[in-house]
């Protein structure tokens, strides 16, 4: 199997061999049982804090009318990008 006989978008899917997927599953399996080990890996130092919130705003402005229409742009765009990679 050679990298030019892989399809674009999800077509990729149907070409990967059984012992790909083996190796894929396996490797999950092992990151989900081995659990986590290391100090960046324990939540409770940050169970006071909101994901996603990093102290700044990116899309922002005092006008919700205009923070609705930057939101629903930003949602709009990530949906573009994700049916651009599925070809």
């Amino acid at each position: 199997l050679k990298f030019a006989d892989i399809p674009n978008g999800l077509a990729a899917v149907s070409k990967i061999p059984a012992l790909g997927w083996v190796q894929m599953v396996a490797y999950a399996g092992y990151c989900e049982l081995s659990g986590p080990t290391t100090r960046a890996a324990n939540t409770s130092d940050y169970s006071d804090i909101t994901p996603g919130d990093y102290g700044f705003k990116v899309l922002t402005s005092d006008d919700p009318v205009e923070l609705t229409k930057k939101l629903n742009a930003e949602i709009a765009n990530g949906r573009l990008a994700m049916m651009a990679i599925m070809g």
